[in-house]
């Protein structure tokens, strides 16, 4: 094992790290924005070191001034969390040429998922059924137009280095095909540096499930079940539960199966995540595949007892994995609530500021257990030239029904003065009864009336 390491992140993910490698006696360096010099995460680093200004591109995204300060402070490892630089190849790359580790995968295997279409080749030609579409760059619109026409519309044009949403377009017809492919490229162009695009049978009532997967360095892959990511708006996800309400234990066992055989076909190694659309006729379509820590982890560590993080630790010091399949054992359920610093009855509008005060979540119900991985704390100006997460409340209980109950409770008890956040959306969905009978997909906030419009919530 690595004596230091150094967290290439910041907020919650950046606590999170730094308290896995406390559990591992390892000494940390916290890297940090001038605005974020007095943020709460950093009291549990060993070390801290400034990278720059607030703008990420001069802090959290210089891989010169990250390389730079792992060197020294003489860290052996860096661990990139998720966003920034987490999924670049380059900058993987690059920790290698400098001697350093970094808590991943290969930069071979981050650039193969990277590439949308090169996954869903690489995911194709190892037995996982992949969206009906292209497997190549649609070059032109009277290319994209042809191929949407034999797979039928609607269809969604994406971006082929893209994520998050960004350089995508639904379509439901030549005309607004013409004009999206336009729009989508041009977005992806801004956003990812690549304006090529590929296209997919857009599948309506599809529910978003992912898949957690972990592979050694010596051939050793093991999936630890499911993820039900579902409630999301604008292609970002909002609340995260595992199991699925929408698999059984047969399913379970398969998929996952076929997903950990899918990583092993081309050597993947450390933490990763398969994510699959399931069709309204319960068929099961490969999207993509993260190549880092997701944000919803913890729902996965709840319900497994294997913490994420410590194994990426374990497997990057080269290790083997500690478990097996057959070692893995599914228990109770756990919910996970993105609360974020924004409005969401004012269209999400971002809403940072200062935080006068936070009361940690709390649950009393017998069995239930709450979790809360938080990147804030009173007196802490949330800043806005981040992302918006500032922390998550896990709920952990017997039964997704007792889930449920234990989360209404957890997030009521939990209070952060001074911004507005997602809790009052969460409650909602809570009360929800599609949601509590587990019938939701991917257009669930919107299609129930759960998210106010923008123009009523002015």
């Amino acid at each position: 094992m690595f004596h230091r390491v150094l967290i290439a992140n910041r907020g919650e993910i950046a606590a999170r790290v730094l308290r896995a490698c406390r559990d591992l006696d390892l000494e940390t360096v916290a890297v940090h924005s001038e605005i974020d010099a007095n943020a709460p995460w950093l009291a549990g680093a060993t070390r801290t070191v400034c990278l720059g200004p607030a703008a990420a591109a001069r802090s959290y995204l210089n891989a010169d001034a990250i390389l730079q300060a792992a060197e020294q402070t003489e860290a052996g490892a860096i661990h990139p969390g998720y966003g920034f630089l987490s999924e670049s190849a380059v900058f993987a790359a690059r920790c290698a040429q400098h001697g350093i580790t970094f808590i991943g995968p290969s930069p071979s295997a981050i650039g193969r998922m990277g590439d949308k279409i090169a996954a869903k080749r690489t995911m194709a030609e190892a037995g996982v059924p992949v969206i009906p579409g292209s497997l190549e760059p649609v070059a032109s619109v009277a290319a994209a137009t042809g191929l949407a026409s034999a797979v039928g519309y609607p269809v969604l044009l994406k971006a082929r280095a893209g994520g998050g949403g960004k350089g995508m377009r639904r379509c439901d017809d030549a005309t607004a095909l013409a004009r999206g492919y336009a729009e989508a490229s041009l977005e992806a162009d801004k956003a990812f540096g690549n304006a090529e695009l590929y296209l997919e049978k857009y599948l309506d009532g599809g529910r978003h499930i992912e898949f957690q997967i972990l592979a050694d360095a010596y051939g050793n892959v093991i999936h630890l079940g499911e993820r039900e990511c579902s409630i999301q708006r604008s292609h970002q996800k909002l609340v995260e539960e595992s199991p699925s309400p929408a698999l059984d234990p047969k399913e379970r066992a398969e998929l996952g199966a076929r997903a950990a055989r899918a990583a092993a076909s081309f050597g993947y190694v450390n933490a990763g995540t398969l994510e699959f659309l399931r069709a309204a006729d319960g068929g099961m379509y490969f999207m993509e595949m993260n190549t880092r820590l997701q944000v919803e982890h913890p729902v996965t560590e709840m319900v497994t007892g294997i913490d994420l993080v410590r194994s990426q630790l374990a497997i990057a010091a080269r290790a083997p994995l500690a478990v097996r399949q057959d070692d893995v054992a599914f228990s109770g359920h756990a919910i996970e609530f993105r609360i974020n610093a924004e409005d969401p009855d004012r269209n999400f509008r971002p809403d940072p500021g200062l935080v006068t005060d936070v009361t940690a979540p709390s649950v009393t119900r017998r069995g239930a257990t709450v979790r809360w991985d938080a990147g804030v704390a009173a007196g802490w100006r949330v800043p806005s030239h981040y992302d918006s997460l500032i922390g998550k409340v896990i709920v952990h209980a017997p039964t997704r029904a007792e889930a449920i109950a234990a989360s209404r409770e957890a997030l009521r008890s939990l209070r952060i003065v001074g911004i507005a956040t997602t809790i009052p959306l969460h409650l909602r969905l809570l009360d929800d009864e599609a949601f509590v009978r587990g019938d939701y997909d991917v257009q669930h906030l919107a299609r129930r009336g759960l998210v106010v419009p923008a123009a009523a919530g002015a």
